[in-house]
């Protein structure tokens, strides 16, 4: 594959990099990535019960499969953001992502079918791998190389807090309204809210990117040099850059743990007599931990680094997963959804913090996009897994089996990550 083409006008010569010289648009994009959790924060109370109740589905592995669609188009849709944030610019790429959104939560409102819960999800994860990718590159773009922690930690905050407060709220109206049309309407002011400052307040930020790579030092490594080829930056991404292939494989596992959280959770605790507001505040307090965690593990990883973070993170999120699967109380689960949040916390910016110290400017955009590649995949892994592993033994193997792999994903990082912060 050929290194895409950019057209767009070169980087001015007086573009200014830092949070502080680009704070009123980051500040705008971390509220247009708010309203990206948003969206995907309407689904994670409501929909297993929708599925349970509403359609009658039996079997975990077939009441999972929203999440394989969402986790297997998000996934691949990361990767096409990425090239082509590069090739097009990165509004282009955040408009059209709001466009896709706009039919969600109609047919989760009101679609007929589980078909078509289906394919709002497939819809859904197109939305967030152009909206999420995007917003991530735009604030890795502005800020340059000395808070790119910070950056990442404020962008994923945002994502994940907004998903825990509208998990608690479409629960709550679940609760009093029924599952469906409600709950969802919330979403869509999301996306129509979104879809209008992307295009008439975002600024494009690719020229900004220009401006680092301009005076981006000579990289040590003599393979992270600008001139890389998509097909050559997929193979460090994923595989031969150890540092930015440790980084992937932590974070497939981590989505691969949070569709666990999404899917299963919801279903163990219904199953020991929960209600749908307990349910709710459950699936709401871990990424609440998550998100607001972020903004202070972001800034720590830029003080002391990223490797150790990352494995105490990893973990740390086992034992948790670990604690659900032995638990049977509400308090007993609480708390492992406040550890859960916070190891997720620990992990989640400093991953994306990696990618962007090691990525050489010219190609960070397709880098992220390759990352977000394997870790959303992990959606698709952990649906799978689950549901399989579910359906032939239990629930509580299924969540045993990954909090195994989640310790397995730290201990690589351990021994196989190096680490990459410029000034640790």
């Amino acid at each position: 594959m050929s290194t895409p083409t950019t057209d767009a006008v070169p980087a001015e010569p007086t573009m200014r990099l830092g949070l502080r010289e680009n704070l009123p648009q980051f500040a705008l994009l971390v509220t247009v990535n708010a309203l990206v959790g948003g969206m995907l924060g309407q689904e994670r109370t409501v929909l297993p019960l929708l599925a349970r109740d509403e359609f009658g589905l039996a079997g975990n592995t077939f009441m999972l499969t929203y999440i394989l669609a969402f986790g297997a188009t998000k996934a691949v849709t990361n990767f096409f953001a990425g090239t082509w944030s590069d090739r097009y610019g990165r509004k282009p790429v955040l408009t059209a992502g709001w466009l896709i959104a706009l039919p969600v939560p109609a047919l989760l409102a009101w679609g007929p079918s589980w078909g078509a819960i289906v394919f709002a999800n497939v819809l859904l994860g197109v939305n967030q791998g152009l909206t999420w990718s995007t917003t991530v590159i735009m604030k890795i773009d502005l800020v340059g190389p000395s808070r790119r922690g910070l950056a990442m930690g404020f962008n994923e905050a945002a994502g994940y807090v907004a998903l825990a407060a509208t998990a608690m709220a479409t629960g709550a109206i679940a609760a009093h309204a029924g599952l469906r049309p409600e709950p969802f309407l919330l979403g869509a002011a999301y996306a129509a809210l979104g879809l209008g400052l992307s295009v008439l307040v975002v600024r494009e930020t690719r020229g900004h990117a220009r401006a680092e790579a301009a005076r981006h030092p000579a990289p040590a490594n003599p393979e992270h040099h600008g001139d890389l080829t998509t097909g050559q930056i997929a193979r460090r991404t994923s595989l031969t850059d150890k540092a930015l292939s440790s980084a992937s494989w932590a974070g497939m596992v981590n989505n691969l743990n949070d569709a666990l959280a999404w899917g299963v959770f919801p279903l163990l605790f219904a199953a020991h007599g929960l209600t749908v507001t307990e349910i709710a505040v459950l699936a709401a307090v871990y990424p609440a931990v998550w998100g607001a965690g972020q903004m202070l593990t972001g800034w720590w990883s830029d003080h002391i680094g990223r490797k150790h973070l990352i494995t105490a993170g990893m973990l740390l999120q086992a034992a948790a997963i670990a604690l659900v699967a032995a638990g049977t109380s509400v308090s007993v689960w609480a708390v492992a959804q406040v550890l859960l949040g916070a190891g997720t916390a620990l992990v989640y910016p400093t991953l994306l913090a990696v990618i962007g110290d090691v990525a050489h400017p010219a190609w960070r955009a397709r880098a992220v996009g390759v990352y977000r590649l394997w870790r959303d995949g992990g959606f698709a892994v952990g649906a799978l897994l689950a549901g399989a592993v579910a359906d032939l033994f239990s629930v509580q193997a299924a969540i045993w089996t990954v909090s195994a792999l989640t310790a397995a994903a730290g201990l690589v990082v351990a021994v196989r990550m190096y680490e990459t912060h410029p000034h640790t």
